[in-house]
């Protein structure tokens, strides 16, 4: 009886210390995010008190009314920074996931001279970081006339996307049994139907992790995105966010209102397909 009573204390005590332990790594992954919330509303006397204040004693919105120019600072064009974003990670994101579907099916489906290699030499160029890549993507853009436009930024986010997407792609893919594929032939399907009504829909779980990971490295995307910006028409908000800077003074309130506004979407979109993410990381259980 001590024995059982012992196991038991045991057990709920590494419980309450599972959970503490959580509790503190989610307490340091979200307070710089609450941090930077907790500035957009409040007034640069409290942003750079020393030392910090970390209750505040006033909340409001003139950092917003700031950035959309309604108290008299000339506003940040925000809605022309959200909607080049958007444009540019949206097309990339799915050009990105047609390409890795396509890309990856092939892998994972078919053998082909060069498979192996094929594959290693798209990994590798996940190793390259994407800064060193700035300068010969800047001259390639500038000899063709994309420098400063939505088709140059889409096509070097989709290059950049793409390998990643493949490698994701194919491996929910091997994980398919191709024996759902062949079945559904063998009652009439054509390999494309199969691979819509059949394959498609076990492995969407995968595709939509991919989606995901594809939208939100060209949604955060800063390094390349302000080498080949230069004008309103084609910066995205995270460029956007030197508009707070000058020469001696930084504008800590309305980076981090706009920072809110770049976050929102991001965390709208994980939400909605946050069935499909989790689907997708435990994929595994699929049994050939």
């Amino acid at each position: 009886m001590n024995e059982n009573l012992q196991h038991r204390i045991r057990k709920y005590l590494l419980k309450a210390l599972h959970f503490v332990a959580l509790f503190i790594a989610m307490a340091i992954i979200c307070v710089p995010g609450l941090w930077v919330v907790l500035n957009s509303f409040r007034p640069t006397v409290e942003i750079m008190a020393k030392p910090p204040v970390w209750i505040p004693n006033e909340l409001n919105l003139d950092n917003y009314r700031a950035m959309f120019g309604a108290v008299g600072e000339g506003g940040v064009p925000v809605l022309q920074y959200f909607t080049n974003s958007l444009i540019v990670s949206v097309t990339s994101t799915l050009i990105a996931i047609l390409v890795g579907m396509a890309g990856g099916y092939a892998f994972a489906r078919y053998s082909f001279k060069g498979k192996a290699g094929i594959f290693i030499g798209l990994m590798l160029t996940r190793a390259v970081p994407g800064v060193s890549l700035s300068l010969p993507l800047f001259i390639v853009m500038a000899k063709t006339g994309l420098i400063d436009t939505h088709l140059g930024l889409i096509l070097v986010y989709v290059a950049l996307n793409v390998p990643f997407t493949i490698w994701l792609i194919d491996g929910f893919f091997r994980q398919v049994p191709i024996d759902l594929a062949e079945a559904a032939e063998i009652d009439g399907c054509t390999r494309w139907q199969a691979f819509w009504k059949v394959e498609f829909p076990v492995a969407r779980a995968g595709v939509a992790s991919a989606g995901i990971f594809a939208f939100l490295t060209s949604w955060n995307e800063y390094a390349l995105a302000s080498q080949l910006t230069r004008s309103t028409f084609s910066k995205t908000m995270p460029v956007g966010l030197r508009d707070f800077t000058s020469e001696f003074t930084i504008n800590w309130g309305g980076m981090c209102a706009l920072a809110v506004l770049m976050i929102i979407p991001a965390l709208i979109l994980t939400f909605i397909v946050q069935k499909h993410l989790i689907a997708g990381l435990t994929f595994g259980g699929v049994k050939g």
